[in-house]
């Protein structure tokens, strides 16, 4: 009888744990999608703890349980932007099978990103390019930049590390350059002369990579 009792109540437990992990999962989705929504709309600027909690219709100290300030908020939209990024970049290059034409297709598929998530782009590169420090800490980043390396280490078979890092950093030195000049003026998609310019400097780049 007590072997039941103690089953009844480890169940009844771990309903209860489930049932707040699947709500506080659900307050967090709902905090987030506000955000995205007010940030779309309006701009980060316009963003603030205090809307959001109207928006989702719960109290002030609710959000705070879940995003200490406006800033974390915003570290989630950095991670949720990269992994966006990385698969957008990943399923493009998963169509080629020559690494030059891998290259070409995960540079266009960086600067489509750009322009078709504009909002977080913004907010992933608010301070421009992350420290090393940021990719390390953050999982998100790092997938992203394992991506690029991937791709970059099948061009420099014989290339060392410190020279494939430095590659790195002159590919996306570029793509982001580019991408940001792009979105000075952005209209809508990127036209024929901006991704002209890519091409043609991304190709440049893999005619001197070994050099």
């Amino acid at each position: 009888m007590r072997i039941v009792i103690l089953l009844t109540v480890l169940t009844t437990t771990m309903e209860d744990l489930s049932l707040k992990t699947i709500h506080k999962e659900k307050v967090r989705t709902a905090i987030v999608e506000a955000a995205r929504q007010f940030l779309e709309k309006e701009g980060w600027e316009s963003v603030s703890i205090r809307k959001i909690a109207e928006r989702i219709g719960y109290s002030l100290p609710m959000v705070y349980t879940h995003f200490e300030n406006k800033e974390a908020i915003q570290k989630e939209f950095v991670k949720q932007g990269f992994n966006l990024l990385t698969d957008h970049i990943a399923a493009q290059t998963a169509l080629e099978h020559k690494p030059d034409q891998q290259l070409i297709a995960l540079s266009l598929a960086y600067f489509d990103f750009s322009f078709n998530h504009a909002s977080y782009y913004r907010l992933m590169f608010g301070l421009g390019i992350p420290s090393c420090q940021q990719v390390n800490e953050i999982t998100e980043i790092k997938r992203f930049t394992s991506a690029i390396f991937e791709v970059l280490r099948t061009l420099m078979p014989e290339a060392s590390d410190e020279r494939i890092f430095l590659k790195f950093h002159t590919l996306w030195s570029v793509l982001h350059g580019l991408a940001s000049i792009s979105m000075v003026n952005m209209t809508g998609a990127a036209d024929t002369l901006q991704k002209q310019v890519l091409l043609d400097a991304v190709k440049g780049f893999i005619k001197n990579i070994n050099d």
